[in-house]
């Protein structure tokens, strides 16, 4: 069965940086960060995109973090750590390639940039690299709310680069060198939980 908070007493800030630092990387270059930065060149309402990116993250990764607590529950140990080392090694790579933001445009019957935003980010989120992430993290972690809370941090982090900056940040750190940093920093988390 799986635990709400996190089985480990001393793990609790771990959970948290982990989740923030992993979901904030994962999220750079992701086609949610090119979505955010349509949103805000799009309605000009940075605080609205802001609080629409965060209902949308609670809601979606509060599911994810479940749905890892849930498989962790039902996996014997040393089978999740291997499996979540493998998973993090792939997720590493998967980074490198590249999203389409081609086909990302804002819902054109929202009303509002808020209403917008809670839609284009909830739906962009499902099957996302960052809520993958967030299973596998809550599945490391077992714990709900320590794992939600820092996926959430990560993905406000990295989104407010977009929103706020991200066509001068774009300008002067090209997107591939932050995919390949983005990439060793999971590799080298992945093989971390390998056991020695």
């Amino acid at each position: 069965m799986f635990s709400l908070t996190s089985r480990k007493p001393g793990i609790s800030m771990q959970a948290i940086l982990d989740s923030t630092l992993v979901v904030a990387l994962a999220e750079m270059g992701d086609k949610t960060q090119l979505l955010s930065l349509m949103l805000v060149l799009r309605y000009k309402k940075p605080w609205a995109i802001m609080g629409g990116i965060f209902v949308a993250t609670v809601l979606n990764h509060l599911m994810a973090t479940w749905l890892g607590t849930l498989i962790a529950g039902y996996i014997p140990q040393s089978y999740l750590q291997y499996g979540l080392a493998l998973l993090f090694i792939l997720f590493g790579l998967w980074i490198l390639k590249p999203d389409k933001s081609d086909d990302l445009r804002a819902d054109k019957k929202a009303h509002s940039a808020f209403m917008a935003s809670v839609a284009a980010f909830f739906i962009g989120e499902m099957g996302d690299k960052t809520q993958l992430v967030t299973v596998a993290l809550a599945a490391r972690y077992q714990s709900i709310w320590l794992v939600s809370l820092g996926s959430t941090i990560g993905m406000m982090l990295a989104n407010s680069l977009s929103v706020f900056g991200g066509e001068k940040l774009i300008k002067v750190i090209p997107m591939n060198y932050v995919r390949c940093g983005a990439s060793v920093v999971f590799v080298l988390f992945g093989l971390a939980m390998l056991p020695i």
